[in-house]
């Protein structure tokens, strides 16, 4: 297909695309797709992946950034070209709005093997930006999934899987050796399932600011951090008594329901720099 249309691989897009049928397979029972399902892709590369999911839903809106990839995607998916919305662009600036313009309706699955540059920055923004998207489905490298799926204390846990589990959990995962792409990538890959969670609190950005702050200095204990990126120390001395949080722990050994209600303390104290 890519010889047919003259088409040469971009490095600089991380297109490593996914050639393995078996591997597409394991990503669609993970899905659970439905009939009535508007499916998000990023980067569908030549549509492996998105042959694969266009009969079993009602649509699949993807973003693309590569401008000569188009021709190739409609031959791909000529015989359901009427369930595909091409949106051509970055993934980082599409806004939800322009997602849901061109698929009709707001998607309710994010489903893809997304480009690893951008991997991680994108489950989130979508998890954050689009409540419709009740499920994500998504190749990430290795590393990434293991932050993703990280526990407190452990070395993968950060800011990042604290921030993530605000509004989701991870519900399945398997890994995809090098070999299952063309040109095969220099890491290991998996596939991580996220399910939307109901939200903790109301003001989910406000505990952002918080894990950010805890986070910001490791090696300090979460009370310097914090005390050092915009919270006053004896406010918050004072919540850590009220959730019973130890001043001396470092945000790493805290889980995002520690973070929670850390937040909700500092709010109720008026706290916020």
């Amino acid at each position: 297909m890519l010889e047919r249309h003259g088409f040469s691989l971009k490095h600089r897009l991380g297109q490593n695309f996914l050639i393995n049928d078996e591997v597409i397979r394991r990503i669609l029972d993970l899905a659970e797709l439905e009939p009535d399902d508007v499916v998000y892709e990023i980067g569908p590369g030549i549509g492996t992946l998105t042959v694969a999911m266009l009969p079993r839903v009602r649509t699949v809106v993807a973003v693309e950034a590569d401008r000569t990839l188009p021709p190739v995607l409609a031959d791909t998916c000529a015989r359901d070209a009427e369930k595909l919305a091409l949106v051509q662009g970055d993934a980082l600036r599409v806004t939800p709005r322009q997602i849901a313009d061109a698929a009709g309706a707001e998607p309710n699955k994010l489903v893809s093997n997304l480009p690893y540059q951008v991997a991680a920055t994108v489950i989130l923004g979508t998890l954050q930006d689009m409540p419709s998207v009740r499920r994500v489905v998504a190749m990430v490298q290795a590393e990434v999934a293991d932050r993703i799926a990280a526990t407190p204390g452990t070395k993968a846990y950060g800011a990042y899987t604290a921030k993530l589990a605000l509004f989701g959990q991870v519900t399945g995962r398997f890994e995809v050796g090098p070999g299952n792409f063309m040109p095969p990538p220099h890491v290991d890959s998996a596939v991580v399932r996220i399910d939307r969670a109901p939200a903790p609190c109301d003001d989910l950005a406000r505990v952002a600011r918080v894990i950010d702050a805890a986070f910001a200095q490791r090696r300090k204990t979460i009370r310097n951090s914090m005390g050092s990126n915009g919270f006053d120390k004896v406010a918050l001395d004072e919540a850590f008594a009220a959730t019973d949080i130890d001043p001396r722990s470092r945000a790493e050994s805290l889980s995002h329901a520690d973070f929670v209600r850390l937040a909700t303390v500092l709010a109720e104290l008026a706290d916020w720099g």
